[in-house]
């Protein structure tokens, strides 16, 4: 009895919905302001040198759960990484010297993401607020515009999968029956360290790891 119960409750809630959802499918443009963050000790200064402007560009799905609240995701190609300096010492007697490199690691992004909706501030305008994390797969990499170094690949300099934090907000526009544009401002914030070994074994100190940061500027047209 209970389990016919329990069985009604989940067509019930299935049903509903079911003839509510929607999805909503676009195209983004985002260029990123990147940059690094550094786990390490004081004597190796790690440093970053300067931001980079990066893009990012893809395909976004929201997925309505109700009408105002969605499940944000989608697929998007974006470059990160800075210039960074830090101290290294060969040990050829002639003491530490700084190092520079230029890092720009590109990713694909999986974003999974609550997106809540306001209602109309404006005729046919609305305000958006998005919260969640991304799941990233490296895809290719650079060092001061290099992909091979002494014969080896820098995209072996870093670990193949990144995590990071999502924070962010927009406006929607609407535009005839179902097209709408937006704009937003997206905080992304790594977790993980993309790191793989590379520095932590140069530097000879396995506490070291390196971490991705960015804003992103959001456009894009949904259908």
């Amino acid at each position: 009895m209970l389990m016919k119960k329990l069985t009604l409750l989940s067509l019930f809630l299935c049903l509903s919905f079911g003839a509510f959802a929607q999805i909503e499918i676009g195209l983004m443009i985002s260029p990123t302001i990147t940059g690094n963050r550094f786990v390490a000790e004081d004597k190796y200064n790690f440093k970053q040198e300067n931001s980079n402007l990066r893009l990012g560009v893809g395909v976004v799905a929201d997925y309505f759960f109700a009408q105002n609240y969605a499940f944000g995701t989608g697929l998007i190609y974006r470059s990160k990484g800075s210039e960074i300096s830090y101290t290294y010492d060969p040990q050829d007697g002639n003491g530490p010297i700084t190092l520079t490199d230029d890092i720009a690691v590109q990713y694909i992004e999986l974003p999974l993401t609550l997106k809540l909706f306001t209602n109309e501030i404006a005729p046919a305008t609305i305000l958006y607020f998005q919260v969640g994390g991304s799941l990233n797969t490296k895809m290719a990499a650079k060092v001061n515009d290099k992909k091979v170094i002494d014969g080896e690949k820098t995209a072996k300099r870093f670990n193949l999968f990144e995590a990071d934090v999502m924070l962010g907000g927009g406006t929607e526009f609407q535009f005839g029956e179902s097209t709408k544009l937006f704009a937003g401002l997206t905080y992304h914030r790594g977790l993980s360290d993309i790191d793989n070994k590379y520095y932590s074994e140069r530097l000879s100190d396995k506490n070291i790891s390196l971490k991705n940061s960015g804003v992103s500027l959001d456009f894009g047209v949904k259908f």
